[in-house]
């Protein structure tokens, strides 16, 4: 094992795929000349070139129509959006053509290509910069929706994205190119739509991903000195779902915390909540609590960012909630 960025697990990812096959390229703004936005492509356009790390316009309708048209002569390419923010440019070319393209030809055409790029707030960029669109796109037939949390999942995860034959919406974070963590120096990948437990407990279930997983860590480790014991679920894909996972932990905690960077109205949570209701309704002690940011735009403003957005604090609470404690 050896330790590395989450930028650098990206490009790794992105670099042996690109390798392996030739149909692969990058595609997006500044990916190329400057090495990526966030620098996740780093090096790249030195190894490829031109023709497979291409430097685009501001123009996300534009090269995601590209992109997606690309996959009917044989290409799998990857586009980078600065941030999904920005997707809703290009959103008519993700839901209405890449995500429809199997079925409204038949199974004649598949579109494997993956959308990637930072997701929800990334501190002080206010209210069209800072939004978290994982529900929106999970809702959407056709569409896969994964969202890494570590720079080990990151890399095995976008190495399967991008052999997927389906349209691949692969959400990342800004605060989260520079974390480091542990990556095999060999080939792996890590299956879609697979959760993972990544701390045991047995009196509460806490369920998240991406980014805002690392407030529900810090709640456990608070929690542990009280001795109350978490089970954290990252969920890792969105969608496809691993209710499974979810469900089995749930039948033995009892209670269950959902913690989501996203609007409280309609989200993953929500989802994760009626399917525990469904399936494990007999074996909760107590209502499921969500916890996500507050029903507005978000904020420029630091100190009402700080409030908007749900903290470990929110969960110890929501824990002691569940527990009557």
């Amino acid at each position: 094992m050896r330790t590395i960025q989450f930028r650098e697990a990206i490009a790794e990812a992105m670099s042996e795929e690109m390798r392996s096959d030739e149909s692969i390229y990058l595609m997006g703004e500044e990916v190329a000349e400057y090495n990526g936005a966030y620098k996740a492509s780093k090096g790249m356009l030195d190894e490829f070139g031109e023709k497979r790390v291409i430097d685009t316009p501001i123009s996300e309708l534009g090269f995601a129509g590209v992109g997606v048209g690309s996959t009917m002569t044989g290409n799998r390419p990857i586009i980078e959006f600065m941030t999904f923010n920005f997707a809703l440019v290009g959103i008519d070319q993700i839901i209405n053509n890449a995500a429809k393209i199997r079925q409204m030809s038949g199974g004649q055409f598949k579109c494997p290509i993956v959308f990637r790029g930072p997701t929800a707030s990334a501190g002080q960029l206010a209210a069209t910069h800072s939004q978290a669109f994982e529900s929106w796109y999970a809702n959407c037939p056709g569409l896969k929706v994964i969202v890494p949390s570590n720079p080990y999942d990151a890399k095995g995860l976008l190495k399967s994205a991008i052999r997927d034959d389906d349209p691949i919406i692969f959400m990342e974070s800004e605060q989260m190119y520079g974390d480091k963590g542990e990556v095999p120096e060999g080939e792996y990948t890590i299956p879609i739509g697979v959760a993972e437990i990544k701390r045991e407990g047995s009196d509460v279930t806490i369920v998240s991903f991406g980014k805002i997983i690392k407030e529900a860590y810090k709640a456990a480790d608070t929690l542990a000195e009280e001795g109350i014991s978490c089970e954290i679920i990252d969920l890792r894909t969105v969608r496809p779902m691993d209710s499974k996972t979810i469900i089995e932990s749930v039948k033995k905690t009892n209670r269950l915390v959902v913690l989501e960077e996203a609007w409280p109205f309609g989200n993953v949570a929500t989802e994760i909540t009626y399917q525990v209701q469904s399936h494990a309704f007999d074996y909760l002690d107590a209502p499921i609590v969500k916890l996500n940011t507050a029903d507005t735009p978000a904020p420029y403003s630091p100190v009402l960012l700080e409030e908007w957005l749900p903290n470990s604090g929110d969960v110890i609470k929501a824990v002691k909630k569940v527990m009557y404690r």
